[in-house]
């Protein structure tokens, strides 16, 4: 470690491989809480590389627990967190929406960790039972066209970071990791991130890995599409900037797509019922919708962005999307 840290101080840049096996020197507990801490605060004050982010993704992937969601080809909605909106569960309603559209989804997520409610909380809040049990999955994939996998059974590294990431209190290279580490290694990926350097780096790491990916950025600081302002995608195939305006929606007020009234996780599992249910205020869906149609897009490249608002909308409207829902809380409860 006195060698890594002497290059960190330098500002030398560490391959892949390299970042690898720090991550699983980690895990195998050969560094001190000390020396962990100054290598991520390190990391943090220099800024992490590409090569590097994949390293220790890599690392995360070879020390958890694998999901082989074959045959099946699935997508995943994420979003980095930490943009201090406390919006309801955007990411994982349009998941829904999307399976219930009859596309795979393999949704990663997590508890909250800086809003009221994360994506562990309202599914759980369902009353579904986290499980690695990979009959279970494959199953629920194949009847539900939807899985979900609580990081904190996959990704085994975290714990070894843990106490240190609470005790710093400021974000870290670690929170960068969330997104890339799904276990069933999704073909198709649509990330919501705070700001344009977040989504250049990010551009970047999904070039090297070769998924078809989307990209999305609310310019006024929001990690998905949130119809209060003009929005920049990037993918695969273009980099553009939209207003609502453009995908056919009215401008949301900031107010109107927050976790509810009292901002508690029982309200934010209210939004996402009635959503689902197709009961919930215009800007509620409306964001819903333009989130799940940039993931479908992210699938049907030679679809237009109005054909694939079409599908999520039938999803809602046709009841299939809360129907599909529900079939797979029973499934999993």
């Amino acid at each position: 470690m006195k060698q890594i840290l002497t290059r960190l101080v330098n500002h030398d840049e560490f391959t892949r491989e390299e970042t690898k096996q720090i991550l699983l020197n980690i895990t195998k507990e050969q560094y001190s809480q000390e020396q962990m801490t100054a290598f991520i605060m390190a990391l943090q004050m220099r800024g992490i590389t590409v090569d590097e982010l994949l390293g220790l993704r890599d690392g995360i992937l070879e020390t958890g627990v694998p999901v082989d969601t074959k045959p099946f080809k699935v997508l995943d909605i994420v979003g980095t967190g930490g943009d201090g909106k406390n919006t309801f569960n955007i990411s994982t309603c349009a998941c829904a929406v999307v399976a219930g559209a009859g596309y795979k989804v393999a949704k990663h997520g997590n508890y909250a960790a800086t809003s009221v409610s994360g994506a562990s909380n309202v599914i759980e809040g369902h009353g579904v039972k986290f499980t690695a049990d990979h009959d279970q999955i494959l199953r629920s994939l194949d009847e539900c066209n939807f899985i979900y996998l609580h990081a904190q059974l996959f990704a085994r590294a975290m714990k070894f970071v843990g106490p240190i990431r609470k005790a710093l209190q400021i974000p870290t290279c670690f929170n960068l990791l969330g997104p890339l580490v799904n276990p069933s290694q999704p073909d198709y990926q649509m990330l919501g991130v705070a700001n344009l350097n977040q989504m250049r780096l990010y551009s970047n790491v999904y070039q090297k890995l070769g998924i078809r990916y989307s990209i999305v950025n609310s310019l006024d600081g929001y990690d998905e599409i949130s119809l209060t302002g003009d929005f920049k995608v990037t993918s695969n195939d273009f980099e553009k900037v939209f207003t609502p305006e453009q995908i056919g929606f009215d401008k949301a007020g900031p107010g109107e797509i927050c976790g509810g009234a009292k901002q508690t996780k029982e309200d934010a599992i209210a939004i996402f019922d009635s959503v689902l249910q197709n009961t919930a205020s215009a800007s509620q869906k409306n964001v819903v919708l333009a989130n799940a149609a940039f993931a479908i897009k992210t699938i049907e490249q030679d679809k237009s962005i109005q054909e694939c608002i079409d599908i999520a909308r039938e999803s809602i409207d046709s009841g299939k999307a809360w129907s599909n829902f529900k079939k797979y809380v029973e499934l999993n409860s």
